[in-house]
């Protein structure tokens, strides 16, 4: 089976692990291409491509400084992600929730 194409959109451009390692790096503050390279330890043609689907798909904005191009990510292009994740969230502390109790419980039989 065909593998869908990774540009349609956020969802898909995400599930390329390097892909959110460089979101991760963007994360703080602006970085250029070789700046990437250097703290992902890629090769710059990986960089450049895995950017130009970011950008593509919105999640990564670049801003020219002279001859230097600068990328950010765009926070509104990943909110479909972040509400999508935040569906689950409530399940997930219900979850933990119910492993602190176990946890509790079990040190107080200890005690």
């Amino acid at each position: 089976m065909a593998r869908a194409a990774t540009t349609a959109d956020a969802f898909n451009a995400v599930a390329e692990p390097l892909r959110r390692d460089i979101l991760d790096a963007l994360a703080d503050s602006e970085r250029s291409v070789g700046d990437l390279v250097e703290v992902l330890g890629l090769g710059q043609p990986q960089a450049s491509k895995h950017l130009r689907v970011l950008r593509e798909v919105g999640l990564v904005e670049v801003r020219e400084v002279g001859r230097r191009r600068l990328y950010r990510t765009n926070a509104q292009a990943l909110r479909p992600i972040h509400e999508w994740v935040s569906r689950y969230e409530q399940q997930w502390n219900e979850r933990f929730d119910a492993v602190d109790a176990v946890l509790e419980e079990l040190k107080e039989r200890e005690s």
